[in-house]
C-alpha cells in the first residue's frame, strides 16, 4: 500500500496497540492488508504479538506454530473455533510469522494470543474430570444457559481458586470468562465479551514492552460504547490507535441466518452455510462512498492528523457498511451503523473492492 511508511511514522510515535479492524469478516483484502501491516509492525515498529478476535484456549497451538514450528497452522486455526480464520490468507500470516521467528532468540520473536473466552475446549480439555460441569462450556454459546449460572459460576471460581500452576490459571481464568457469558442473559452478553476481551489483551501488554498488533471486527476495535476498543482508549489512551478497515464494493464471506432476533443455536442443529454475498457500489452519503470520492485506490488515512487539521468531515455523521460472522437473510445490503470519524476510529483503511476470503 503506497504510503505505508508514511503513515506509520507519522501515526504510530507513542502507540503500543494498534487495533486492526474489518468490516466484514470474509473479506480476502482486508486479510492481506492486515498481513501487510502486521509486517510492517513487526519489521518496523518493533512489535511482537499478533492477537485476534479468537479462542484464547487454543491459542497457546497457534503461538507453538508460529514460534517453534509444532503442528500444522491449518489444524491450529481449526481450533481456534471460528470458521472466519480457517482461511488461506490467515494461514499465509502465519507462515509469515513462522518464517520470521526462525532462528531468532524468543525475545525477538513474534507471538500469537487470543483474547476471546469462547471457544474453550482446549481448556475443559486441560483439567480432564477435574472440569466437571464446566465441560458443557466447551461447545455452549454467549447467553445459552443463563438457567446455569448458579451452577457453572461457583464451580468455575472453585476451580480457579484450586489452581496455583501458571498454566492452569491461565485456563481456569478462561473458563471462569466463559462461564459468565455462557449464563449470562443474551442483552448483556456483548458488552461482557469486549469487557474480557479488554482484560485478556491487558495480560498481553503486562507480559511485553512492545507493541500489539490487534486483530478484531471494526465493531470491536471502535473507541464508542462499551467496547473494546473504547475500553482501551479509556485505559491506555492514546497509546491505543484504532483502524477501522472499508471496502467500496464486491463480495464477502458471512453465514445467513433468517431475519429477526439473534439467538444461540442449540447443539443439535446444524449451522447455516457460509455464503458469498455480494454488495453494490457504496450508496451516496456512506462512509464508503465519501472516501471513494476523495482517492478511489487503496489508501490509509490518519484521522489524528485530519483532527488537527480541523477538516469538517471528519465529524460529519456517516452511515458505514458493518457485517459480522452471521449477516440477516436478504437483507444485509441494509446493514449499516451511524459513524462519526474522528469518533470511532484513529485511522481509516479504504480497499475499493472486496472478494471472499478463501476457506481451506
Amino acid at each position: 500500500m503506497d504510503g505505508l511508511r508514511e503513515w506509520g511514522s507519522a501515526a504510530l510515535d507513542g502507540v503500543r496497540v494498534v487495533g486492526l479492524g474489518e468490516s466484514t469478516h470474509g473479506t480476502a483484502e482486508f486479510f492481506r492488508l492486515k498481513h501487510r501491516l502486521i509486517e510492517y509492525l513487526v519489521t518496523e515498529r518493533g512489535f511482537r504479538t499478533v492477537a485476534m478476535e479468537a479462542s484464547a484456549s487454543a491459542a497457546p497451538a497457534v503461538d507453538a506454530y508460529v514460534r517453534r514450528g509444532e503442528g500444522d497452522a491449518a489444524a491450529a486455526l481449526a481450533g481456534l473455533g471460528f470458521w472466519t480464520w480457517r482461511t488461506h490468507e490467515v494461514r499465509d500470516l502465519l507462515d509469515w510469522m513462522r518464517a520470521y521467528n526462525r532462528g531468532r532468540a524468543a525475545r525477538d520473536q513474534v507471538g500469537f494470543a487470543g483474547i476471546d473466552p469462547q471457544r474453550c475446549g482446549a481448556s475443559v480439555a486441560y483439567f480432564g474430570d477435574q472440569a466437571g460441569s464446566l465441560a458443557l462450556l466447551a461447545d455452549a454459546h454467549p447467553g445459552q444457559h443463563p438457567e446455569l449460572r448458579d451452577v457453572l459460576l461457583p464451580e468455575a471460581e472453585s476451580l480457579l481458586a484450586r489452581v496455583d500452576d501458571e498454566e492452569g490459571r491461565l485456563h481456569a481464568r478462561i473458563l471462569a470468562r466463559a462461564a459468565d457469558l455462557v449464563t449470562r442473559p443474551l442483552p448483556e452478553v456483548y458488552a461482557a465479551r469486549d469487557g474480557y476481551m479488554a482484560d485478556a489483551l491487558g495480560e498481553v501488554l503486562a507480559g511485553t514492552d512492545a507493541g500489539v498488533a490487534l486483530w478484531a471486527h471494526n465493531g470491536h476495535v471502535a473507541t464508542v460504547g462499551e467496547v473494546l476498543g473504547a475500553r482501551l482508549r479509556e485505559r491506555y489512551g492514546s497509546a491505543y490507535y484504532a483502524l477501522g478497515l472499508v471496502f467500496g464494493q464486491g463480495a464477502f464471506r458471512a453465514r445467513r441466518m433468517w431475519p429477526g432476533p439473534w439467538r444461540p443455536r442449540p447443539r443439535t442443529e446444524r449451522p447455516s452455510p457460509v455464503l458469498v454475498n455480494p454488495l453494490g457500489p457504496a450508496p451516496d452519503g456512506t462512509l464508503e462512498a465519501f472516501l471513494a470520492a476523495r482517492n478511489p485506490d487503496e489508501h490509509l488515512l490518519d484521522l489524528r492528523a485530519a483532527v488537527a487539521a480541523a477538516e469538517p468531515w471528519v465529524r460529519e455523521t456517516y452511515p458505514t457498511r458493518t457485517h459480522g460472522a452471521y449477516v440477516p437473510r436478504w437483507l444485509y445490503r441494509r446493514n449499516v451503523t451511524p459513524t462519526v470519524p474522528a469518533d470511532a476510529y484513529d485511522g481509516l483503511a479504504y480497499v475499493p473492492v472486496s472478494t471472499p476470503s478463501q476457506p481451506l
